[in-house]
């Protein structure tokens, strides 16, 4: 089983994150596209965590079950309004596997990186497609990795520097690694926290869906489905499980 990064210390602060991801018209955006797809279908969110995107996916009226490795995040979830009466198995999201059958599975937010091997990436996939009803669609935002900002011999991109984080990811092309360094100030003092995380082309992602029987059907750069271009820093993309019959 994977290592669990996501704690008490993190999830008491996780939702005081000042993220773009965790902005109202992100998190709105989000979940609209998500609701369209699931219709009047279920949801199943891998790696549902404090709830940002499952509670207002269930405020549209979609039926959400989720899995987590952390008990701490889901705690954050439990007690927040709704957060009780959604179903959540604790384990890791590429094997573990809740009752039912679902039209939307989804996994936002580069989570896919956190399964640091091909395999286990490969595995989510396989479980996304095993909770899906035919016709049901897996849905994967993740960003596009950014070695070409990278001049030779550099293995070092900044992406955000304020007064109270300073964040460096660490790329190791050979291995397909990657090593979010996060500097953060907390009461005070600054802490240095280190993930690891595998980096994914989109290419790559696309194969991953035909081993486990899905389909490339729509890839955009964000949740209003603008153009995904070579210049995009993120992809939105949905795969579909084939109707029966």
């Amino acid at each position: 089983m994977p290592e669990d990064w996501f704690g008490e210390e993190v999830a008491a602060r996780y939702d005081g994150s000042n993220g773009e991801e965790f902005e109202p018209a992100v998190i709105e955006a989000t979940a609209d596209f998500l609701a369209e797809l699931a219709g009047d279908g279920a949801a199943l969110e891998l790696a549902i965590g404090t709830g940002r995107i499952a509670l207002p996916l269930s405020q549209r009226g979609v039926r959400v079950a989720g899995i987590d490795l952390s008990e701490a995040m889901v705690g954050k979830l439990r007690a927040k309004p709704g957060g009780d009466e959604i179903e959540v198995g604790i384990g890791d999201f590429a094997t573990t596997r809740v009752e039912g059958t679902f039209r939307l599975a989804y996994l936002v937010f580069n989570t896919i990186n956190n399964l640091t091997t091909q395999d286990g990436q490969v595995a989510c996939f396989e479980n996304a497609a095993a909770h899906l009803e035919p016709g049901g669609c897996f849905v994967i935002e993740v960003g596009v990795p950014r070695l070409r900002l990278l001049p030779p011999g550099q293995r070092f991109v900044p992406f955000d520097v304020s007064d109270d984080h300073i964040g460096i990811d660490e790329y190791d092309p050979l291995n397909q690694g990657l090593v979010s360094h996060h500097l953060s100030l907390v009461d005070g003092r600054w802490k240095l926290r280190s993930i690891p995380f595998r980096y994914v082309w989109p290419a790559e992602l696309d194969l991953m869906a035909r081993l486990a029987g899905l389909r490339l059907r729509e890839r955009w750069s964000g949740w209003k489905r603008e153009p995904f271009t070579a210049e995009s820093r993120k992809h939105v993309s949905v795969w579909a499980k084939p109707p029966s019959g």
